[in-house]
């Protein structure tokens, strides 16, 4: 396995920056571009789920990482169900929505699997040098 230095080397960083992506290029639209609070609201949940991996990596320690991979973990199960409003007022396809769902769990289970891994690691982090 190759050494983790930077939140930017954790494949599921890397995954949900090509979802937070994907949901961004989505909700260009013409239903989303109407209905702001909507946009807005998938847009941040998307992007929470990169930006907690990220902040969770540097803050260095094995525990409160854990706690804080939880947070993207809810944050992805919430885009999910954003998604199925998406598809339920016409915003998007079900063309649309398979591939992004189909991601969002490949994600959550990613991050499950990380998790556990953490868990049972014995890994305390770099601050517990």
């Amino acid at each position: 396995m190759a050494k983790i230095e930077r939140f930017e080397d954790l494949e599921v960083w890397k995954i949900s920056r090509d979802f937070a992506k994907s949901i961004y290029l989505v909700l260009e639209n013409d239903g989303f571009l109407h209905n702001f609070r909507f946009r807005d609201q998938i847009r941040a949940s998307a992007g929470s789920i990169m930006d907690n991996i990220a902040e969770g990596f540097e803050r260095e320690g094995n525990k409160e990482f854990i706690q804080f991979l939880f947070v993207p973990k809810g944050s992805c199960g919430e885009t999910r169900s954003q998604l199925y409003r998406a598809l339920d007022v016409g915003y998007i396809s079900e063309e649309v929505f398979q591939p992004l769902y189909q991601e969002s769990v490949r994600i959550s289970q990613s991050l499950s699997g990380f998790i556990q891994y953490l868990k049972s690691s014995g890994i305390k982090g770099p601050k517990y040098k």
